[in-house]
């Protein structure tokens, strides 16, 4: 008898297709091989900028706090003055009142110099100014001695000498304290980098109405509106801590919302 044979169909493989190429892997800043692009060139002041707000953001301890001031007074006393022929912005009110702030706690007033604090004798506040070559910060000097009107005449000085490339070197280089204000451009409120070796910088953003309660002439309740602005010191936690930063904002609130008791200080 012949042997018993059974046949299975042989289970062929499935065709093997070629694995398509990965993809260029690409990472920020090095640009794959079928990527097109131009380099930029950097001016110097650039490169200073990057240099510095990489020291700041690298070795500067930052520490925030926010507040909202009443403008209220401050727009009266500007259209006040208006009349008179006295142009003034309410940045000038904020310059001012940061510098009477700062004449009231010293101890704001300093610099670090690698191994602590150096109290300045100067009041000498920095304003940030925008311009084609990048953010420059010319100083108004001693800033506590000068009324509103001056204030105002040698800010708008050295943003037109920053913005034109004319600022000389003592100009801009030193300051004990920074303001960046960029209500202008319809921010709302953030955070600025400090300026080393300064101590604190403060943001300023746009102001906003809205609606309170408040009591009239005979202490009765009524809904009011008040044009309020936030700003959010940016501190240097090795020289200015969290009590002294809640105190700084509370007299430069008292001191913007008081503009004619903040011009005497």
């Amino acid at each position: 008898m012949a042997p018993v044979t059974t046949s299975q169909p042989l289970v062929s493989s499935p065709p093997a297709f070629p694995r398509p190429p990965d993809p260029p892997m690409s990472y920020p800043g090095m640009p794959s091989a079928a990527a097109t692009f131009s380099e930029i060139p950097t001016s110097n002041i650039r490169k200073v900028i990057a240099k510095r707000l990489t020291e700041s953001k690298t070795t500067i301890p930052h520490a925030y706090a926010s507040t909202d001031c009443d403008l209220g007074a401050v727009l009266k006393l500007r259209k006040e003055l208006a009349k008179d022929n006295i142009k003034v912005s309410v940045n000038d009110f904020i310059i001012k009142a940061t510098a009477s702030t700062l004449k009231q706690l010293p101890e704001v007033n300093v610099t670090w110099n690698g191994e602590g604090p150096s109290k300045l004798e100067s009041i000498d506040i920095s304003i940030a100014v925008a311009t084609d070559r990048g953010l420059i910060t010319p100083i108004i000097r001693q800033v506590s001695n000068k009324g509103i009107q001056e204030i105002a005449e040698t800010a708008k000085i050295l943003a037109q000498k920053a913005r034109s490339g004319k600022l000389l070197p003592e100009e801009y280089q030193g300051g004990s304290f920074s303001i960046s204000n960029l209500g202008m451009f319809g921010i709302t409120g953030f955070s600025a980098v400090i300026n080393p070796p300064q101590s604190c910088i403060l943001a300023v953003g746009r102001s906003r109405t809205e609606l309170a309660m408040a009591e009239d002439d005979e202490g009765k309740p009524q809904i009011c509106q008040k044009e309020l602005m936030s700003v959010t010191l940016s501190s240097d936690g090795r020289l200015v801590d969290d009590e002294l930063a809640s105190m700084f904002l509370d007299r430069f609130r008292a001191n913007l919302e008081n503009p004619i008791r903040c011009a005497l200080v």
